[in-house]
């Protein structure tokens, strides 16, 4: 193998006198595999790993003698007349070399085979002929040492490391419905006594403590979720913080720099950026509350929007505590809202606001009488033709 050609002199500087090689597309191997294969090479020039498969596919398939390892023969190499009968062992892409071994069979290794590539399996082969101590492993049908070469295998490996991932988590007494349909990176922490609801999907440093209740069809990357939280169905989170025995959603969508305190609520169709909650607030629905900052127990009514863009700049948006905003207003930053302030439905709150007082905007109503829609919409349709 050409990789292990451009290491061997690094290798030999380095005083090395053994060397662990395993294939880069094995990511599922564990740590208690390799010690127990490096001590079962102990003493041997050349030692490989190999599994048994039912259908081998396109895996080196591993040639033995009286039980004894003797080549590995690349699958489009194979030939039973030359090799016998396949038994459906192969390579499991994991090697100990002795160095001293490696520096007289890596200068004699070719590529005259159908790929016209530099395989390390040769050594084994080669080591043979040499008279070489050569041992093969047999890890049985441990699916987590299989490679990944296409797309399939790819799904099929993610698919090994979700279940190992959910049934660690089920046995340390997390409540899952439907864990068949829950999905876990391998970096989540989750207490036992959460309960999550399949499919969900949490990924990243996401951290969920005890007494949190997740329910179907969320996505949570990189957050924190603290106890006695209940996140509802369809909601999505980024690089949030939510504090304990708060509320979000259904249909939330929490990104990065979202941040709610104990007791806060961000409800339906509601989405925070930037934005820091103070405890008890409460967003309940169709909100937009981005480069802010909301006091506590404030309430904003439905439909309301922190307008932090000016078209070239973001700007800040803070609301003090115990604020009661009307529906449908919407705050143009920067824009400072006192303590104990109301506003009044569909304001648009442009200055300052100080505290103990009440904020509202003036929209003239006009009442056309005895409209007729449809009659209008022909005139139209006679002035556009």
């Amino acid at each position: 193998d050409s990789a292990l050609m451009v290491a061997l002199p690094e290798l030999k500087r380095a005083g090395m006198k053994k060397v662990l090689v395993v294939n880069g597309d094995t990511p599922l191997i564990t740590t208690d595999t390799l010690r127990d294969f490096m001590f079962y090479a102990e003493g041997a020039d050349v030692s490989v790993a190999t599994l048994t498969l039912e259908n081998p596919g396109a895996y080196g398939r591993i040639v033995r003698q009286n039980g004894e390892l003797r080549a590995i023969v690349e699958a489009k190499d194979f030939d039973v007349a030359v090799h016998g009968e396949p038994t459906g062992e192969i390579n499991a892409g994991i090697y100990m070399l002795n160095l001293e071994a490696v520096e007289i069979l890596v200068p004699k290794l070719g590529n005259e085979n159908k790929s016209g590539e530099y395989y390390i399996t040769d050594l084994v082969g080669m080591a043979v002929a040499e008279g070489m101590v050569v041992r093969g492993l047999s890890c049985g049908s441990d699916p987590n040492l299989l490679g990944i070469n296409n797309p399939a295998e790819l799904a099929a490996s993610e698919e090994l490391r979700r279940r190992a991932i959910v049934e660690e988590r089920l046995a340390a007494g997390v409540a899952m419905h439907g864990p068949d349909m829950v999905r876990m990176g391998p970096y989540v922490t989750v207490e036992p006594g959460a309960e999550l609801f399949g499919p969900c999907e949490l990924y990243g440093h996401t951290h969920v403590a005890s007494d949190v209740i997740i329910e179907s069809h969320c996505v949570i990357r990189d957050s924190r979720v603290e106890s006695g939280t209940v996140v509802h169905s369809f909601s999505h989170m980024d690089h949030a913080e939510v504090g304990p025995d708060c509320l979000v959603g259904p249909y939330a969508r929490l990104r990065p720099g979202a941040v709610m305190e104990r007791g806060a609520h961000m409800g339906n169709f509601v989405e925070m950026k930037k934005a820091h909650i103070g405890n008890g607030t409460k967003v309940p629905h169709l909100s937009y509350v981005g480069d802010a900052d909301l006091g506590e127990h404030t309430n904003i009514g439905g439909g309301t929007i922190t307008a932090n863009y000016d078209g070239v700049h973001k700007h800040h948006t803070t609301i003090g505590s115990n604020v009661h905003v009307g529906a449908g207003n919407l705050f143009v930053a920067p824009v400072t809202v006192g303590v104990g302030v109301t506003t009044g439905a569909g304001s648009v709150v442009r200055h300052d606001v100080p505290s103990d007082s009440m904020v509202y905007s003036e929209n003239t109503q006009h009442v056309v009488e005895g409209w007729k829609p449809t009659s209008w919409v022909r005139r139209m349709h006679r002035i556009w033709e």
